[in-house]
C-alpha cells in the first residue's frame, strides 16, 4: 500500500488516494493552523507522493481553507480530485444561509466554486443531517448540480444510516445521482460507527472516508494518566491546555481512550513506528474504509502520519488493538450473532457465505 495506490471511492469510478490530505488546518483564522506558506509546503510533500485527494469545506477556517487551495491548484486543478462540503452556516442571522436545501446548495456551491478558482467540484458532501430538509428535497438539488456539470459525484457526512439508506434508495428510484462516499468519525477511539454505518455502507457501496482518525490528538501518543488528573484550568499536563481541555470536555480523554494510545504506542515501540503511524495503519486495514482524512499544522506532522505506509502490523498486532478497543455492538446485532439464534435460524445446518 502506498500513497499512489488509488482505491475507488465506492460504488463509483473514481480514483482517489489511499489516505485524503485534509485542510481544515490551512489558514489561522481561527486562532491556529497553518499559514499559506506552511499550507503550501504541505501540498507539495503530499502531492509529491502521488497524492491526489484534498478534502475541505466552506466553512473552514472562514473560507480561507477553501482561498488557499484555489491559489495553490492553479495549472494543476484538474490532476486532483477536489472535495467540498456544504450545511454549515457561514452568514450569522440568516437562516438559510446553512443547511441541506436548495438555496443553500446553490448559493454555497458557487461560493465555494470562485474561492476554489474552478468550475467544477469532484465530490461535494452533504457536511451533516440538519434534521429539517426533507431528504427528497435534498437528493433532487444535488442531482440537479450534477446535472450541471458543477459537481461530479456526492457523498454524505455525519447523519443516521437509516437517513443515509432511506437517501439512497430515493436516488436510486428516481434516477438521481446516489451517495458514492460516507464521512464519519472512525478510529481506534471512535468504533460505535461499526453498529449501523459501517454495515450500511459495505451494503451499499458507499467509500468511507474516516474523519479525525487520531480522535483529536489523543492517539497521538502525547497523553499520560497525568493528563487525567490535571485540570486543564491548572495549566498543567503533558499537552497543549486548549486541547487538553476540549478532549477531556468532548469525552476523547478518558482511561478507556488512553489505554487504547498507550497499545497503539507499545506497538510502535516494537515495530520502529510511531503511534500515530499504528492508529493511522489499523484504520487503513478495517473493511469499507478507503481514505482516511489526515490533517496537520506543520509539514512534519504530515510526514509522520504518511509514514504509515512504512509500516505493516502483524494479525497479533490488529488483534490486540481490536481487543483494548472493543465496543459493545447492542441491539439487535448482539442478539442475531448469538449461537442460539444462529441454530434456530439455520435449523443447525451449516450455511457458507
Amino acid at each position: 500500500m502506498q500513497l499512489d495506490h488509488y482505491r475507488l471511492l465506492g460504488r463509483s469510478g473514481l480514483r482517489v488516494s489511499p489516505i485524503a490530505l485534509g485542510t481544515m488546518t490551512f489558514g489561522t483564522d481561527w486562532g491556529w493552523g497553518a499559514d499559506a506558506s506552511e499550507s503550501r509546503k504541505q501540498l507539495e510533500l503530499y502531492a509529491g507522493r502521488g497524492g491526489n485527494f484534498l478534502d475541505t469545506a466552506n466553512f473552514y477556517t472562514e473560507g480561507t481553507s477553501e482561498k488557499f487551495l484555489g491559489e495553490f491548484l492553479v495549472g494543476q486543478r484538474d490532476q486532483f480530485v477536489v472535495a467540498t462540503k456544504y450545511t454549515l452556516n457561514l452568514r450569522d442571522g440568516d437562516p438559510n444561509a446553512g443547511g441541506n436545501h436548495r438555496k443553500s446548495l446553490v448559493q454555497n456551491l458557487d461560493a465555494s466554486l470562485k474561492r476554489l478558482q474552478t468550475d467544477y467540484i469532484d465530490l461535494l458532501w452533504v457536511h451533516m443531517d440538519d434534521g429539517i430538509t426533507p431528504l427528497e428535497e435534498t437528493m433532487r438539488a444535488l442531482d440537479d448540480v450534477v446535472r450541471q456539470g458543477k459537481v461530479l459525484y456526492v457523498g454524505i457526512s455525519d447523519m443516521p444510516a437509516w437517513r443515509v439508506a432511506r437517501a439512497n434508495t430515493l436516488a436510486e428510484w428516481r434516477g438521481w445521482a446516489p451517495f458514492v462516499g460516507l464521512q464519519i468519525e472512525y478510529s481506534l477511539a471512535e468504533r460505535t460507527v461499526e453498529r449501523e454505518l459501517i454495515p450500511m455502507a459495505r451494503e451499499l457501496g458507499l467509500g468511507v472516508t474516516p474523519w479525525s482518525p487520531l480522535a483529536q490528538g489523543v492517539l497521538s501518543g502525547r497523553y499520560t494518566e497525568a493528563d487525567l488528573q490535571i485540570s486543564p484550568a491548572s495549566g498543567g499536563g503533558g499537552a497543549s491546555v486548549g486541547r487538553h481541555e476540549r478532549n477531556k470536555t468532548n469525552g476523547r480523554l478518558t482511561p478507556r481512550t488512553l489505554a487504547i494510545a498507550n497499545e497503539a504506542k507499545a506497538i510502535a515501540q516494537e515495530i520502529g513506528a510511531t503511534t500515530v503511524q499504528v492508529a493511522l495503519r489499523w484504520l487503513l486495514e478495517q473493511p469499507g474504509v478507503v481514505s482516511p482524512i489526515i490533517g496537520a499544522r506543520t509539514v512534519a506532522q504530515l510526514e509522520d502520519s504518511l509514514g504509515c505506509f512504512a509500516i505493516a502490523l502483524t494479525p497479533e498486532h490488529l488483534a490486540r488493538l481490536d481487543a483494548v478497543s472493543a465496543i459493545e455492538l447492542g441491539f439487535p446485532q448482539s442478539f442475531l450473532r448469538q449461537d442460539y439464534v444462529q441454530k434456530f435460524m439455520s435449523g443447525g445446518t451449516t450455511i457458507t457465505l
